[in-house]
């Protein structure tokens, strides 16, 4: 099974460009209906144009390791809330950014062996 988040953005152009060039998502698929489909690994995630934003919820990226999530903090510190730094509750490393809608961005690893993703049930 697999599935798609969708989000309704009044800038979608902004969007689609801060997730490609700053986060390194793929254009998926471009719907003539004014939603763009973006892809990182195993997520995809939708904005469409709306006349009202979401930006409830977090988009998170997971990278293979803390010393990525360190890289990508230096290329988003513009934008992120704090440093990454471990959250022991969960056993990650993590930090959060804002997308240009103000959407919650969390960049994270986990710090213990995670489930393969494409497993089934």
């Amino acid at each position: 099974m697999s599935g798609i988040v969708f989000f309704r953005t009044e800038r979608r152009s902004e969007v689609t460009a801060f997730y490609t060039d700053r986060l390194g998502f793929d254009r998926w698929l471009e719907q003539d209906g004014g939603c763009t489909i973006l892809q990182y690994d195993n997520l995809l995630v939708g904005f469409c144009d709306s006349d009202s934003t979401d930006t409830e919820g977090i988009v998170t990226v997971v990278l293979e390791d803390e010393a990525a999530v360190d890289d990508l903090y230096r290329e988003l510190s513009d934008i992120a809330h704090d440093p990454p730094e471990a959250n022991d509750e969960f056993e990650i490393y993590q930090f959060f950014a804002d997308d240009p809608d103000g959407r919650t961005v969390e960049v994270q690893t986990f710090r213990n062996p995670a489930p393969p993703t494409n497993s089934t049930r």
